[in-house]
């Protein structure tokens, strides 16, 4: 059996789906993985003993080509025609890379998970439906997946409608946001490799039935998210739990020493989030915070390119590091919020901080509902806004409340997914 896993973004996309990977491998199942040839992802799957399959551009030269281009914050002012151009080349690149990895044919139980950036999404999809693999669509968060319990992003050139609060509404407005974007480029790619259109592009890429790989108790999927008031909704999420690799690197020598020589420090960084160029004042924001506190810093450099805002001897800077294993060793953890690494802190027991400055308040909220941390009151940091936050994460309270819910969250979410996939 050969399981082709695809994606193009961020490392929260390329991690767990190595973990996944991992899992069948173990169970005598074909693994590989269809993503971004980013020098760091490559490194990833190297050590978890995975074959990537590069898939188009590497993203970080994508960001700094659409930097140079559009300038900072492209995310948020890309016009819908470069919008459109460079998903179209996605979607060509990624049907590519997913066709070979699957050599061209598939067997009866061969399967495609794909998710990632939607062309890239629509590109596997369509390389699945070419050779007759089954598609299974996966999501690491809930709020990206149709809900009454949330309202869709809005996309470029197709802002939400002013003042509507009504859930129902702002998804089919949602589906609609994405046969403009997206569903002219997918079918157009889909004819010219012989297959048919598609009707409804959202549907037919995450399906009726998406799995969730997120924690349950961290980013529980509701009940009754799949229809409200008889409003279909038109999902029945599978949740499987969350996808987690197991890191077993040492840490390096300095950063022993260092972690060694005083009380737990406060961790500072924004993982792949490199795009936003506002992300540095934050992160030199938190240091002042927690020097305020009385913490010495770990500062992880990330896509962000945060670095040591002088040459105190409180500070360290890393570059990537094992996160598992350094998150035990923190007083509080402050980032960006992204799925991955706030499953991590969770796991390790460490109080966290969520400046919200970047696209991922789902978890900030998460965050504070668990009592296992701060969600950063309102989008603009200031020194004295975290050093409250930090204050809060670093109450004796938060960190009991921190260490009682690592014991809860789930470690199977892999072994889940492999006896969905029929592996072992």
């Amino acid at each position: 059996m050969r399981v082709v896993l695809s994606t193009y973004g961020s490392r929260g996309d390329v991690e767990p789906l190595a973990a996944l990977a991992v899992q069948l491998r173990e169970r005598g199942a074909e693994a590989v993985v269809c993503a971004p040839p980013d020098d760091d992802f490559a490194r990833l799957l190297e050590r978890a003993g995975v074959p990537l399959v590069g898939a188009g551009q590497a993203v970080r030269e994508m960001i700094a080509e659409v930097t140079r281009k559009q300038g900072p914050n492209v995310g948020r002012r890309l016009p819908l025609e470069e919008l459109q151009l460079r998903a179209r080349r996605i979607v060509a690149t990624q049907y590519e890379a997913v066709l070979s990895a699957l050599g061209g044919s598939a067997g009866p139980d061969d399967v495609v998970v794909g998710t990632g950036l939607m062309p890239a999404a629509c590109g596997a999809r369509s390389a699945a439906d070419r050779v007759g693999a089954r598609w299974v669509s996966v999501r690491f968060q809930p709020t990206t997946l149709p809900s009454p319990h949330h309202r869709p992003y809005p996309y470029p050139g197709r802002p939400l409608p002013e003042g509507e609060t009504d859930n129902r509404v702002l998804w089919e407005y949602d589906r609609e946001t994405m046969k403009v974007v997206f569903g002219g480029v997918f079918d157009e790619h889909r004819v010219g490799v012989g297959l048919e259109t598609v009707d409804d592009v959202r549907e037919y890429v995450f399906t009726r039935q998406p799995w969730l790989a997120a924690d349950p108790l961290l980013a529980p999927w509701p009940d009754d998210a799949g229809a409200d008031a008889g409003v279909d909704f038109g999902v029945d999420v599978v949740q499987t739990g969350a996808w987690i690799l197991p890191d077993r690197r040492r840490l390096p020598e300095d950063l022993r020493a260092f972690l060694d020589a005083g009380e737990p420090p406060v961790y500072v960084g924004f993982g792949s989030m490199g795009m936003q160029q506002e992300l540095k004042g934050p992160g030199r924001l938190a240091i002042e915070a927690a020097r305020e506190h009385g913490r010495r810093v770990v500062v992880h450099a990330g896509w962000a390119g945060l670095g040591l805002s002088d040459d105190g001897d409180d500070c360290l800077a890393v570059g990537e590091i094992n996160q598992q294993a350094l998150f035990a060793r923190c007083a509080a953890v402050v980032h960006h919020g992204g799925a991955g690494t706030t499953t991590t802190a969770t796991r390790a027991g460490a109080p966290q901080v969520v400046p919200q400055v970047v696209d991922q308040p789902y978890f900030a909220a998460r965050v504070a509902e668990l009592g296992i941390g701060v969600a950063h009151d309102g989008p603009v940091p200031s020194a004295d806004s975290l050093s409250q936050a930090l204050g809060q994460a670093l109450e004796p309270g938060t960190a009991r409340r921190a260490r009682e819910v690592s014991g809860l969250i789930r470690t199977d979410g892999t072994r889940v997914a492999a006896g969905l996939l029929g592996v072992g």
